[in-house]
């Protein structure tokens, strides 16, 4: 009986041995591929970045725009970051980085049916489920950004359908182009962290909707357009800032030098704009320097290291952060007034403008001792070219698409802007039935 049950007990352990070794050892092949400090960063990554929308960028906006409208301002960011985050996981990853052709991905990633929680990014070292996440982060902001340009008199209903459709028809194909093995990517465009995926894609989009749309009621009119709240802009601006370095630094999907560098970089360039800006406004224009104008510049240079911060050094960074804030400063102050549109938070001067500066610039200074990659001081004068070509194709496809899907938004809800008598009332009260502040 002894030695029946000794075999018996050996039968069994071998049984489940059968049954458990490949999970070990797939298990074991996982841990393997996965390196849990890079995973560490890009959790903590992906979360700075998704802080800066729902908080950074609402307080940023809201703190610009009217008393009368701050609710709504904040809301469509608000909502924006949403609906984002639902048509990415949808079909905008899909879109994106699924399996496609030069420009644009299949639908083999619809509803993430091909992704498994234990899938790696190919190359990689963190989970695809956390790529997916972070990528969405910024296919949020996006379009969030875009927000900025229409405020104070767009119908909440049709900002709602196009932001959907525009991250999943102007987004996601850009992304594709640049970040997915589309080939804008095959040309050798550098573009670390989004300055044509996503600023000049909304600055240019944000500029062609408010055409569309006309003017706000007393636009030009200094009184009716002041900000509601410097106080919550700028810590709307740090909010950004702070996020920023996610944004970029993330954008190596690993916790090594050029992530560090990313970061040194990105706040190198963002203190050279925001000085830049405050300077120019300081000598030239009431000769006072103001938080409104210091932030904005902040922006700027962050706008402008954007697609820079993977290939320059901390030389190239100064640089494109002065010239950004220069850049900013005129576009905003200068450019919006000479040619009367009203993009109301300035997402064309500061993101579509400065977006364009900087990816040129980025073939400029890319320091092949950073990331492998050579720019005209360094020996390689093609790669401006390079950057033009993506620039012009992304300033043709934004704006025509976006067109397009507004006026396909407008169409669904019986035109897209409010009437004259909400947009004087102002949208929080008569749109929203809130109120942002206890006395107007």
């Amino acid at each position: 009986m002894i030695s029946i049950k000794n075999t018996s007990l050996k039968g069994l352990v071998l049984l489940l041995s059968a049954f458990l070794m490949p999970s070990l050892t797939f298990a074991q092949e996982a841990a393997a591929t996965i390196n849990t400090g890079d995973t560490a960063w890009m959790l903590i990554a992906t979360a700075l970045v998704m802080l800066m929308t729902p908080a950074g960028l609402t307080l940023f906006y809201g703190g610009l725009a009217q008393r009368k409208t701050v609710l709504n301002t904040i809301g469509m960011s608000y909502t924006a970051f949403c609906t984002g985050t639902l048509v990415w996981v949808i079909i905008g990853y899909s879109f994106a980085f699924g399996e496609g052709n030069a420009y644009i991905g299949g639908f083999t990633s619809f509803l993430l049916a091909d992704v498994k929680i234990t899938d790696v990014i190919e190359g990689q070292t963190i989970p695809r489920i956390l790529f997916i996440m972070f990528q969405g982060t910024f296919a949020a902001i996006a379009v969030a950004l875009v927000s900025g340009s229409i405020i104070e008199r767009v119908k909440y209903s049709t900002w709602m359908i196009f932001s959907a459709l525009w991250v999943a028809l102007v987004y996601s194909p850009i992304a594709h182009w640049v970040w997915g093995n589309g080939f804008l990517s095959n040309d050798g465009e550098l573009d670390f962290a989004g300055g044509t995926v996503i600023h000049i894609n909304a600055g240019i989009s944000g500029l062609v909707l408010a055409l569309m749309l006309g003017n706000r009621i007393g636009h030009g009119e200094e009184q009716s357009e002041k900000p509601s709240s410097i106080k919550l802009m700028v810590l709307g601006s740090a909010l950004l800032w702070f996020g920023w370095f996610g944004f970029n630094g993330g954008s190596q999907l690993a916790a090594d030098f050029i992530a560090a560098n990313a970061m040194l970089v990105t706040n190198v360039a963002a203190a050279a704009g925001g000085m830049a800006w405050l300077l120019i406004e300081w000598m030239t224009e009431e000769r006072k320097p103001t938080l409104l104008g210091s932030a904005s510049g902040v922006i700027s240079g962050l706008v402008g290291i954007t697609p820079a911060s993977g290939y320059v050094d901390v030389s190239g960074a100064l640089a494109i952060g002065l010239i950004s804030g220069v850049v900013g400063f005129y576009g905003v102050v200068k450019l919006k007034k000479a040619l009367g549109y009203d993009d109301t938070l300035d997402v064309f001067g500061i993101h579509g403008l400065v977006g364009i500066v900087g990816a040129i610039l980025t073939g400029v200074f890319a320091n092949p001792e950073v990331n492998g990659a050579a720019g005209l001081l360094y020996g390689n004068p093609g790669q401006v070219l390079v950057q033009l070509k993506a620039v012009v194709v992304t300033i043709v496809f934004a704006g025509v698409a976006s067109a397009i899907l507004f006026k396909l938004s407008t169409l669904l809800t019986a035109g897209g802007r409010i009437d004259a008598h909400t947009e004087t009332e102002g949208l929080d009260e008569s749109y929203h039935g809130e109120k942002s502040f206890d006395s107007m």
